[in-house]
């Protein structure tokens, strides 16, 4: 399970953080219902987003909510999770854009995928997760094509950008996609009205999507020499941070001019952590709980941050990492790799190694219960979501400053 939207369970009260669950566990459980079980390792915090807008735009009903049967990620419990359209849309998004993954994956050659077989192989689960998509698409009226089209023409893109070409015509292909995908929430919640702002919201949530990313893989595709839009471009990290912020402050203008009938959490998700996953990505979050997953970084910020974020690039990082000029920060060089006195985390594993490693963690329920564990895919230290929290600093990040409030 991965995303860049992982919200600290300090920052959530147990009623939202119970509703984060309840979209989470959904959208892994319609996975496995209409596309059987291998499919939930495309399950990821970002795509749940699609059914916590769909929800907060509707009219709660009982048919809303089932019991689901007790399940090792919740250390046996059964709990309720949500169902509906929502969850079948951000199921349909989650398999065509995770297909767009292995694809990837396989022009880079990663892993064990430099192997012409195994290559083969990830190329027929793609295929057959960009099928799944269009037939999961289809029952709730989305058209998958729009994805699809994205997918295909990212990698013309990137053939032909070079130094000087703007970043935002990279990424204009996640943006597009992922506007589509939330202006669909507007549809089916029968808020129409609201299609024009959330689209809006879901290109710019596209753009931090493709930017983060690229941030944080810059230093491991330098050592292994694959493309990287930053490197490519010519894009320094200081303009790369500029428009990271831009689109965060864009999200949250076009929620704002969305109606929702309960827009708590997704207020949390996409007003809040937004900035803290921009934070994290520059190494600037603040928070004491950062380098966690559910538990994660939450990077509330003082008032006078225009984003709610961690304050200046740097501030409160130890060795300065993320400062201007220095290693991380904007104008500065990359930073060092592991073992050279950086904070960075190993070589990400290749698509079917995460899996793997994904399917072993599951099975010794350590997502939810060990006190730390690799990443399956990006090999980031994560703490077991069901762990308690000790830390005497939880008060300093319960986004009580939020300054679109």
């Amino acid at each position: 399970m991965f995303g860049m939207v992982r919200p600290c369970g300090h920052r959530l009260t147990d009623g939202l953080k119970a509703e984060w669950t309840a979209h989470l566990c959904g959208l892994c459980l319609a996975l496995r219902a209409d596309h059987g079980q291998f499919a939930r390792v495309v399950t990821h915090y970002d795509g749940l987003i699609i059914s916590v807008l769909t929800e907060a735009q509707a009219e709660r009903t009982p048919a809303a909510r089932r019991t689901a049967g007790p399940c090792p990620l919740r250390a046996m419990r059964t709990a309720s999770v949500a169902q509906g359209e929502g969850a079948r849309l951000a199921a349909a998004v989650s398999l065509v854009l995770a297909s767009a993954k292995v694809r990837d994956h396989v022009a880079d050659r990663d892993g064990l995928l430099a192997r012409r077989p195994v290559a083969a192989a990830a190329r027929r689960v793609a295929a057959g997760w960009d099928r799944a998509g269009a037939r999961a698409g289809a029952r709730v009226g989305f058209d998958t094509a729009v994805l699809l089209d994205a997918v295909g023409r990212q990698t013309g893109i990137e053939a032909l950008a070079g130094p000087g070409t703007p970043l935002l015509t990279v990424t204009e292909p996640t943006e597009t996609a992922t506007a589509a995908a939330f202006a669909h929430t507007a549809l089916l919640a029968g808020r129409p009205e609201n299609a024009a702002p959330l689209a809006e919201a879901g290109r710019l949530f596209g753009r931090l999507a493709h930017l983060l990313d690229a941030v944080e893989d810059q230093t491991a595709d330098a050592a292994a020499g694959a493309w990287n839009p930053l490197t490519a471009t010519g894009t320094s990290r200081a303009e790369a941070r500029r428009l990271a912020d831009d689109a965060v402050h864009g999200v949250r203008l076009a929620l704002r001019d969305a109606h929702f009938t309960d827009a708590r959490l997704a207020h949390i998700l996409l007003a809040h952590e937004l900035a803290t996953a921009v934070d994290r990505s520059f190494g600037t979050t603040s928070c004491s709980h950062q380098g966690q997953s559910f538990a994660g970084p939450s990077g509330g910020g003082g008032p006078n941050h225009p984003y709610g974020g961690g304050g200046q690039y740097g501030a409160g990082h130890p060795h300065g990492f993320g400062a201007p000029g220095a290693p991380g920060g904007p104008d500065g060089p990359p930073p060092p790799p592991s073992g050279e006195g950086g904070p960075h985390r190993p070589a990400p594993r290749g698509f079917l190694a995460g899996c793997a490693a994904f399917t072993w963690l599951c099975c010794t329920c350590q997502i939810c219960c060990a006190k730390e564990y690799e990443g399956p895919w990006s090999r980031k230290k994560r703490e077991g979501c069901c762990r308690g929290c000790d830390c005497p600093d939880c008060s300093s990040c319960d986004g009580c400053c939020c300054p679109c409030d």
